[in-house]
């Protein structure tokens, strides 16, 4: 049998990827990084595509570094690296090259354990959400992969012509606006039947869940 592409056809982030977004199945929310992976996915991209020029972009970064110790505004952070990194590519340059990486590294990025509960609820008939802080375009390779429903993450701010500008486009999704976008796809008494997540930034979202998954995967991939 041959390799399963992790990138299906004709589906994108944001958007239903399987069935109608209804509320007569089980919904049940995962975070990302952290949850579904061992470590922040969106550095390990931004790492890879930059290449040799990654410690160049780092050093440049320095004062955005340097300020979020003090504020800790994860945002600003956020939109600093992809000023650095991402600005002035098309849109669709950075869905081809988060394909690539998603194909090259989702063995060695996914938990074991907590794949293994994803498909124990899709066997049970759960509407799957990834909901993670990281930037949907990068994360939506690894969604189609894993058959999710519905993929909410953080916006890029783009221009008419489909470039990337060097920000974000909303808020971070991450604390409370995980549950603001959730209401916004499934109403304002959206309940979770569960929901998995690992840091300060899920907590929110594990409290209108019935069950509530805080750092319960700590698998790692064999390879």
């Amino acid at each position: 049998m041959g390799k399963r592409s992790w990138m299906a056809k004709g589906l994108s982030a944001s958007r239903p990827m399987t069935g109608e977004m209804g509320h007569e199945r089980a919904l049940v929310a995962f975070d990302f990084d952290g949850t579904l992976t061992v470590k922040d996915s969106f550095n390990a991209f931004l790492k890879w595509r930059a290449g040799g020029k990654w410690t160049r972009g780092v050093i440049r970064l320095t004062p955005s570094l340097i300020a979020y110790v003090f504020d800790r505004n994860r945002a600003k952070l956020k939109a600093a690296a992809v000023q650095e990194f991402l600005k002035g590519a098309t849109v669709s340059q950075i869905e081809t090259d988060a394909r690539a990486f998603a194909e090259a590294f989702a063995p060695s990025l996914l938990r074991p354990d907590a794949l293994a509960v994803w498909r124990s609820w899709r066997a049970k008939g759960a509407k799957l959400v990834i909901v993670t802080a990281s930037p949907e375009v990068t994360v939506a390779p690894f969604a189609r992969g894993l058959g999710a429903d519905l993929l909410i993450g953080t916006r890029l701010m783009c221009s008419e012509d489909g470039r990337i500008l060097g920000g974000l486009d909303g808020n971070n999704c991450r604390a409370k606006e995980k549950v603001a976008r959730l209401r916004e796809v499934f109403g304002p008494d959206v309940r979770l039947t569960a929901a998995y997540g690992d840091t300060s930034g899920d907590t929110d979202m594990l409290a209108i869940a019935d069950e509530k998954g805080y750092r319960v995967f700590r698998g790692r991939p064999a390879t």
